[in-house]
């Protein structure tokens, strides 16, 4: 996937400037595409050039104007043939906790198990975050259509990845300690 698309996809949610989109990438479509503020206004200065955006600049009152930019037809037609196009991403899971992992019986047991501590607590906070955006922003996900299903499915894939993550770490760490083995 391109930021391009990533981007495409904020901007049919909503208009917004370089700036609005840099805070909702850091706030939503960060948890899954990340891209730092200087990419993104990189990026949308090559989508207005492609005709995939249109930016329009907004006077403010005592501050310099901002431009905000819509998706064009062109860009939505775009975001469909990117939509119907096959995912790349389908390929085999890739984690260098995994391998040093696989490679414990060559190092120090207490710096891996710390490591495994680490990302297992890394996840649990990112799961706590998932958790709570939940509970504030789909508090009756049954209700749910359009785009706002499909945003909750997302945040549903990330609490799944997360908290299995999570299990797997605690798996890990009982199994290093001796406690039991992996199923």
């Amino acid at each position: 996937m391109a930021l391009e698309h990533a981007l495409l996809v904020s901007l049919t949610e909503r208009a917004g400037s370089g700036y609005e989109l840099a805070r909702r990438f850091d706030k939503s479509i960060g948890f899954f595409w990340s891209a730092t503020h200087q990419q993104i206004y990189r990026v949308l200065r090559r989508m207005e050039e492609s005709g995939w955006v249109s930016g329009e600049a907004v006077v403010q009152s005592g501050r310099p104007d901002k431009k905000v930019y819509t998706v064009s037809a062109s860009g939505r037609a775009e975001l469909a043939r990117w939509i119907a196009e096959p995912a790349e991403d389908i390929g085999p899971l890739r984690s260098e906790l995994g391998v040093k992992i696989r490679a414990a019986a060559h190092g120090d047991p207490a710096a891996l198990r710390a490591e495994v501590v680490r990302h297992r607590d890394a996840h649990a906070q990112r799961l706590e975050v998932y958790r709570l955006i939940e509970k504030k922003d789909f508090p009756d996900p049954h209700r749910l259509s359009g785009t706002a299903l499909h945003q909750y499915l997302v945040l549903r894939g990330g609490i799944r990845v997360e908290a299995g993550f999570s299990e797997w770490c605690d798996e890990v760490l009982a199994a290093l300690d001796g406690q039991t083995t992996a199923p």
